[in-house]
């Protein structure tokens, strides 16, 4: 059975499409059960309708304490019993609720721990990569807890920074990379093959392969 999943963003929605798009081709075995948006105008909702896939959105402004926020999102992974929270984009920090301890994944585009933490996102990243003269940034694909790109870390691919790169060029190569990377982590978790060992995630072969 596929497993299901429910996607988490607050913009465009590309990560979104890419993973619709892997899932329609039939090269990544999984249900996008549902997609919720941090604001109502958020285009990867408009994807999702596109593509049949219920869609919320939830305002965080919409709610008088940032537990009864977190409840309603919850509420609405749990109605659709997903098994895997896919962040996209996802630019709100939320409590994470006992069972779905390593159940939450997030793409960072930078090399953890370099280059992340609170406001370390988007262009953000990238400008700091260039102003600090790296030679190496890349994207890291972890599981999520209670701090900003801090969980456990899965997968990780690097991506040279050129003489010649901007924010922008840089940006694309890393988005690339971020492209293969996630799935290839939503594949592994789908398979069983993820094994959370205190800070660390081991990779189990295939004839192994049980739950997190």
């Amino acid at each position: 059975m596929p497993t299901k999943v429910a996607v988490l963003l607050s913009g465009s929605g590309t990560t979104l499409q890419n993973l619709i798009d892997l899932q329609e081709r039939g090269e990544l075995d999984i249900d996008i059960v549902c997609v919720i948006g941090s604001k109502k105008d958020a285009y990867g909702l408009e994807r999702a309708r596109n593509h049949n896939i219920p869609e919320h959105a939830i305002s965080k402004k919409n709610y008088a304490s940032q537990s009864a926020f977190n409840e309603a999102v919850w509420q609405a992974i749990r109605d659709y019993k997903a098994e895997l929270v896919v962040l996209a984009g996802y630019m709100l920090l939320l409590h994470v609720p006992e069972d779905y301890k390593n159940r939450i994944m997030n793409v960072h585009p930078a090399l953890i721990p370099a280059f992340c933490g609170h406001k370390m996102y988007g262009s953000y990243v990238h400008e700091a990569v260039l102003a600090y003269g790296a030679k190496l940034t890349g994207a890291t694909v972890h599981f999520v807890d209670e701090k900003y790109d801090h969980g456990p870390i899965i997968l990780q691919e690097a991506v040279p920074v050129l003489p010649e790169d901007t924010i922008d060029t840089l940006a694309d190569r890393v988005q690339e990379a971020e492209r293969r990377l996630y799935p290839q982590a939503i594949r592994l978790f789908a398979e069983g093959r993820l094994k959370v060992e205190g800070r660390k995630v081991r990779l189990l072969p295939e004839r192994s392969a049980r739950n997190p």
